[in-house]
């Protein structure tokens, strides 16, 4: 069959899912759209380019397929963009995205690639010199250097030329003087919205999606159709454990980690008024606010919620807020537009071991009484904890998880500390020679393979084997699982029942692999071409 016409871009997904996240892949996993390909598809779009997306993980696209997939839209470059749900996930995607441009090459090496994400803008040299099938990266968000690439003839000449790219024309990898991203002034007209209409779907838009399981009330019927969409980008602070800045990157040196960049850029309320009328349009209420600081500056927030709640749009919402950002006389006004569940970052109980990972910007608070002013106002949380900070040991541990079960929150996230690339503390273990994963698998919390950081007192192993058995202690508390039955039911109760049954495999724990389902047939079919979408 001859090839079509040419598409200009083709911005690619792949699945990493059973690796990073094991049995909980199949049905507890979100599934979330991919909010950065939606945003440069939209964005080279509004520049006349010819722009479609390709979502392994939503249509359960094997390697082959994906790569068939890939040759019957025939792009002229092809841009693998990895970033995902939470801020390990641009090193965690890299196991898919990278096997399949390693494997897309191989069958069809006439096609230019090219990565964008979280994990390339850290590593940027490490990740061309480790993968035969990355022809190109974008070292920050990219949204200028794809501009200039795609207004090209992508040829080598034109790629030296171009700010913002990494490749390895002369031999070696080698990184082109640095692009800026886009300013403040240019968030409305350079990153114009989504593109929804380029996702596929089954019966329904987003329908090939589905929330966070606590989002639906742990009520999987509820779970899709589901969007997740930033209203804004970047975060003010300097925290060693994270890395979410990094995508701000406007520098070609080596060492750039987030902390060199804190910022955060606002789209403007009538613009994202307008994305929330199309999903309402679309019939999408269930919605993530994937800002990393949502609950920041009531000058960006204030007009957007009282927006919503004018429209009527009738929307179950959640959203970011460090608990130490919560402004008690605006909690109304975000229950009121339809935000459900604020996840609250508390990370450790030990105030010491919070303000020292912080930079000492963590404000002293009182948590207790934080988080029941949040739940009087009738807005579910999640919080987040972190088990294995440099200077934890086993007594600091205990503290945190003891109060995990004392605030008994509808939903408690924890996870065992890693030193993300991108991050300070990356840099800070390099330095200190702390073993740090070699491979993606290692950077997921989830996975079989997870390395987590030792602490000065404890080893990785007894980080890990702490945190596996504070989720399940947490979760089968019987105070725990009454309050799921009291807020949301029975049957809640039981599917949450249903979850912690399932224990997560660990090499550093001496468990042997987990069975991997690894082929479409072995997981849920759908549909695998894309339908254009109708309001």
């Amino acid at each position: 069959m001859p090839l079509k016409k040419q598409l200009d871009v083709l911005f690619v997904s792949a699945d990493s899912s059973i690796q990073a996240y094991q049995a909980l892949a199949e049905t507890y996993a979100a599934i979330e759209p991919p909010t950065w390909s939606l945003l440069l598809a939209e964005s080279c779009r509004g520049k006349g380019f010819e722009a479609a997306i390709l979502d392994c993980t939503a249509e359960r696209l094997s390697i082959t397929d994906a790569v068939e997939r890939i040759r019957e839209a025939n792009p002229r470059l092809v841009v693998f963009v990895v970033y995902g749900q939470n801020p390990n996930s641009g090193t965690t995607n890299m196991i898919g995205n990278s096997k399949l441009a390693d494997t897309l090459r191989e069958q069809y090496p006439e096609y230019r690639t090219c990565f964008v994400g979280s994990h390339v803008s850290a590593l940027p040299l490490q990740v061309l010199a480790d993968h035969d099938g990355i022809d190109l990266v974008l070292y920050n968000e990219g949204v200028y250097a794809l501009h200039n690439l795609l207004a090209s003839s992508l040829a080598d000449e034109d790629i030296l030329k171009t700010h913002g790219v990494g490749h390895k024309l002369h031999g070696r990898p080698t990184l082109n003087p640095p692009e800026q991203v886009v300013p403040q002034a240019r968030m409305d007209i350079d990153l114009p919205g989504y593109a929804w209409d380029l996702l596929p779907y089954d019966k329904r838009p987003l329908d090939l999606y589905r929330s966070h399981f606590w989002h639906a009330g742990f009520d999987h019927g509820n779970r899709t159709p589901f969007a997740a969409l930033y209203t804004s980008l970047g975060c003010r602070f300097k925290c060693d454990f994270c890395m979410i800045n990094i995508v701000n990157r406007t520098s070609d040196a080596e060492d750039t980690v987030s902390a060199h960049s804190p910022m955060m850029r606002y789209w403007s309320p009538e613009l994202m008024l307008r994305e929330f009328e199309k999903l309402n349009q679309l019939g999408v209420e269930t919605i993530r606010l994937s800002d990393e600081m949502f609950f920041l500056d009531k000058r960006h927030y204030e007009p957007l919620l009282n927006g919503i709640i004018d429209r009527g749009y009738q929307n179950r919402m959640w959203s970011y807020s460090r608990v130490d950002t919560v402004r008690p006389q605006h909690l109304d006004l975000f229950r009121r537009a339809g935000v459900e569940w604020f996840c609250l970052g508390i990370e450790a109980a030990n105030q010491v071991i919070r303000k020292e990972v912080s930079k000492g910007t963590f404000k002293e608070i009182n948590i207790r009484e934080v988080c029941h002013t949040v739940r009087e106002s009738g807005i579910n949380i999640i919080s987040n904890f972190i088990f294995g900070f440099p200077d934890d040991d086993l007594n600091s541990l205990c503290q945190t998880r003891d109060l995990a079960m004392e605030l008994n929150t509808e939903m408690t996230n924890v996870y065992a500390c890693q030193a993300l690339p991108g991050s300070p503390l990356y840099y800070t273990a390099q330095k200190n020679g702390w073993t740090i994963p070699k491979q993606y698998e290692g950077f997921a919390f989830l996975a079989y393979d997870c390395l987590p950081l030792p602490t000065k007192h404890l080893s990785a192993a007894e980080v890990l084997q702490f945190r596996d058995d504070a989720w399940h202690k947490i979760f089968s508390n019987p105070d725990y699982l009454k309050l799921v039955e009291s807020k949301f039911g029975p049957k809640q109760r039981n599917n949450v029942e249903d979850l912690f049954q399932i224990r997560l495999k660990r090499k550093l724990l001496g468990d042997a692999p987990p069975p991997m389902k690894t082929t479409p047939a072995e997981r849920m079919p759908t549909n695998t071409a894309p339908k254009p979408m109708t309001a």
